[in-house]
């Protein structure tokens, strides 16, 4: 074989393996999609455990991303997808004998939990599970929840370390029962890796995925099986889903108006939300119409995009209401601050009408309030007040 025949010969080959490459990487990226968007299947068959005998499956009205199954004398089973299964114990009872080692067993009482997932602790709240949070995965200063704050004042709570660089000793000398993480973790799996090497159990939770607002609202039902409060998230759960079919029964529950939802970030660019976050989604369970309509649609794992001012005054300068998230960069409480941060705001339609409202900085950790969040918009899109200038998490700029 000359070597021109040989070269041949061998860039055919690696031709070859590079497009057999290339298939496997579309393959996994497609699986990979395809995993995103999976759900827990509402028709599956329970698990059998051995030595337990099913029950029934908890109802749920919203959330897609966990099941809880119950089994005699108070088991319960929670899936939650892609993330595993926990098989809670209840105190005093022994763990089932030939029990799959993939199921990670939770034995109750459960009452030195860290919590890193900083959505979850609202909902602790809700089942006035606060107490049962010894370590944090957030500092004082960074929370908004009151109790939250008020815990780690006191010293009933105190800081463990962000999810990337806890404090081992501190969580091991606590007596860690759980930790709580969100999929932030899976950034760095050696700290998972470690915790469970120690013997301290890792739940990663996916209430962001929820394609409905009140699936994550719905969550709270997951963490009252953990602390034996079903009753109590039941109740509190019920508050929101009936704040939120008031307004789906209301003869305006249609007003045809749009609504930009965004802040300008340090570069001066513009974050919207895409469609079908769930941030849209509740200006359109509202009533409303979001705005810029042609953001891609969400996949959960990226909510979020940015664009140039220009691009967002052109898709946005009609709206008829404006919702400034005061998440990032803090509250607002005029307009002249709002445009501040770019003069072309001055001629947005819901500016010179005076429709602007700025969020509250809980927003986004108060997840058990989101039936509220969704009437707050809806009243907003509904009054004719003008002197209507606070609700629960919103207040208008003048």
């Amino acid at each position: 074989m000359n070597l021109i025949t040989y070269t041949k010969e061998h860039f055919r080959e690696k031709n070859i393996l590079y497009g057999f490459l290339a298939a496997l990487l579309f393959l996994a990226v497609f699986c990979c999609t395809c995993t995103v968007q999976a759900a827990i299947d509402p028709d599956r068959t329970p698990e059998e455990i051995p030595g337990l005998t099913f029950d029934h499956t908890m109802e749920l009205s919203y959330a897609e991303e966990f099941s809880v199954d119950y089994y005699n004398d108070g088991y319960a089973l929670i899936t939650i997808d892609q993330e595993g299964e926990f098989l809670v114990v209840p105190e005093g009872k022994e763990v089932p004998e030939g029990l799959d080692e993939d199921i990670t067993v939770l034995q109750q009482p459960i009452d030195n939990i860290y919590l890193v997932a900083t959505s979850a602790m609202d909902l602790f709240r809700a089942i006035d599970g606060i107490d049962q949070i010894r370590l944090s995965g957030t500092q004082e200063s960074g929370w908004y929840i009151q109790e939250a704050k008020d815990a780690m004042e006191s010293g009933n709570m105190i800081y463990a370390g962000k999810y990337n660089a806890p404090d081992y000793e501190l969580i091991l000398n606590e007596g860690c029962d759980l930790a709580i993480e969100s999929t932030m973790i899976h950034h760095n799996p050696e700290v998972q890796e470690k915790l469970e090497q120690f013997g301290i159990p890792v739940m990663v939770e996916r209430s962001s995925y929820e394609s409905h607002p009140l699936g994550r609202t719905e969550w709270m039902k997951l963490y009252a099986v953990l602390l034996g409060k079903e009753d109590v998230a039941e109740t509190a759960f019920k508050e929101q889903s009936d704040k939120l079919d008031k307004v789906l029964a209301s003869d305006d529950k249609d007003t045809g108006k749009t609504v930009a939802f965004f802040y300008i970030n340090s570069t001066g660019a513009v974050n919207v939300r895409k469609n079908n976050d769930y941030v849209s989604n509740m200006i359109e369970l509202a009533g409303g119409k979001y705005v810029p309509e042609d953001t891609g649609e969400s996949d959960n794992a990226l909510s979020t995009m940015n664009m140039q001012m220009e691009e967002f005054y052109a898709k946005a300068k009609d709206a008829d209401y404006i919702i400034y998230n005061s998440t990032i960069d803090g509250e607002l409480s005029t307009i002249d601050e709002l445009l501040a941060k770019s003069n072309l705001l001055a001629d947005f339609k819901a500016v010179k009408d005076g429709n602007v409202w700025c969020t509250g900085k809980n927003l986004f950790q108060e997840t058990t309030e989101l039936g509220t969040m969704i009437e707050d918009i809806h009243t907003i899109l509904t009054t004719d007040d003008d002197s209507l200038d606070e609700l629960s998490y919103m207040h208008r700029l003048k």
